[in-house]
């Protein structure tokens, strides 16, 4: 659930946090009506964190198969047997 707050409610800062880990999302903060900050729980951060980095690494996978940048899993298989002596 989005959660939006004016700057002025940033003195609560207790409620500020229990807020942030009760919902697990981001709280925008405005600013004479307008965007003006992010605060979250470093949960909330570390997970979108890493979770943007799957994003990343999907779309790289995903265009290296689309220019053929591929191996055959039985030519890897075999050339990792032949690195490590198996």
């Amino acid at each position: 659930m989005q959660r939006i707050i004016p700057i002025k409610d940033l003195r609560n800062t207790t409620m500020i946090s229990e807020e942030c880990h009760k919902i697990s999302a981001p709280i925008f903060i405005t600013k004479n009506g307008y965007g003006d900050m992010v605060v979250m729980s470093i949960e909330t951060y570390e997970r979108d964190l890493a979770l943007a980095d799957v994003y990343k690494k999907v779309a790289i996978a995903e265009r290296e198969i689309a220019n053929g940048e591929v191996y055959d899993a039985e030519d890897a298989l075999s050339e990792l047997r032949a690195e490590y002596g198996y």
